[in-house]
């Protein structure tokens, strides 16, 4: 590299030339004579120096001198920056093993220490169990520990249905371990055959359509699945607390049958005056369909509420 057209000169003979040639400066660089006409101040015609063309000569080679070592600095500065780049290149495709997408390669990603000291996430391998199945606990007396009461199957004074616009006012309830005493038709005996172990009653009354619940409790769910196959006749009607004899004397009722876990339900729905339910009658069946609908949610509920407790109970 070079800097103007291949260094100062030192009068017309180039760098080589004597720059005391003849007795007498050169040329300045510039193009003046550094000394006003020019002639040698030791000759017999020598005048005063001129000091202003002195200083400029001076300050002229002052900045000369600093240009060449800026320009020194940074061709060595250049020069250590390729030699540095260089470095990195080599070292890059000497040490990767992962291609580019121009076909370079890559550097490898630094190796991580083993022997680190910091704490690390741990899991199990231990696969979690399944939440118990509600179902379970309702399907066996040994796993349905749970109180059972009248009052836990049939709670509150009201019950309110479909969207708010059907409200039946609760009656009479009872529980009684005689299970065929609160029966009619061969009920009673079905239920004796297979373990009946008691039977709660409540009844539900609305605009002059009164339906009993029955809900008796079994063994095990088989017990209560076989009842419902073998039934007929009906739950005895609960009258009391608010609520008429309904169902007596001749006027025909609707009985129902389900079953769900051990606890087998059925309901008998009538008028409180002498009036029989009839198969178009919509509103005595909508109302069994209710207060039968809302004993199963129970029973599930039931199921529901001693898985939840099992779920999150501390381990033994």
């Amino acid at each position: 590299m070079s800097f103007g057209q291949g260094g100062p000169q030192w009068g017309s003979g180039g760098q080589n030339q004597d720059p005391y040639n003849e007795g007498r400066y050169g040329q300045d660089p510039y193009g003046q004579e550094p000394f006003g006409s020019g002639r040698s101040q030791y000759g017999a015609d020598s005048g005063t120096p001129d000091w202003a063309a002195l200083a400029d000569a001076s300050a002229a080679r002052a900045r000369r001198r600093r240009w060449l070592m800026i320009g020194g600095a940074a061709l060595a500065t250049a020069v250590i920056a390729g030699i540095v780049a260089t470095a990195i290149v080599t070292s890059n495709k000497d040490g990767g093993d992962t291609a580019s997408d121009n076909g370079d390669t890559l550097p490898t990603a630094p190796t991580l220490p083993q022997d680190t000291t910091q704490p690390q996430p741990s899991f199990s391998s231990v696969a979690p169990l399944p939440p118990p199945n509600p179902k379970d606990f309702i399907s066996d007396r040994k796993k349905d520990t749970a109180p059972l009461s009248a009052e836990g199957l049939f709670p509150g004074k009201k019950l309110t249905m479909g969207d708010g616009d059907r409200v039946y006012t609760k009656g009479a309830t009872s529980r009684t371990g005689n299970c065929a005493s609160v029966t009619s038709g061969v009920l009673g005996s079905v239920l004796e055959r297979h373990g009946c172990e008691q039977v709660f009653r409540a009844t539900y009354l609305k605009d002059g359509i009164a339906v009993t619940v029955g809900v008796a409790t079994f063994e095990n769910e088989a017990k209560a699945k076989k009842v419902v196959q073998q039934a007929r006749g009906g739950i005895a009607p609960l009258p009391g607390a608010g609520v008429p004899t309904f169902c007596k004397g001749g006027p025909v009722c609707r009985n129902t049958y389900n079953s769900y876990g051990r606890y087998a339900y059925f309901t008998i729905t009538g008028y409180t005056k002498a009036k029989s339910v009839t198969t178009g009658d919509t509103n005595a069946y909508r109302s069994g369909d209710d207060i039968g609908e809302f004993t199963f949610r129970q029973i599930v509920r039931r199921g529901e509420a001693q898985a939840s407790a099992a779920a999150t109970a501390p381990a033994q």
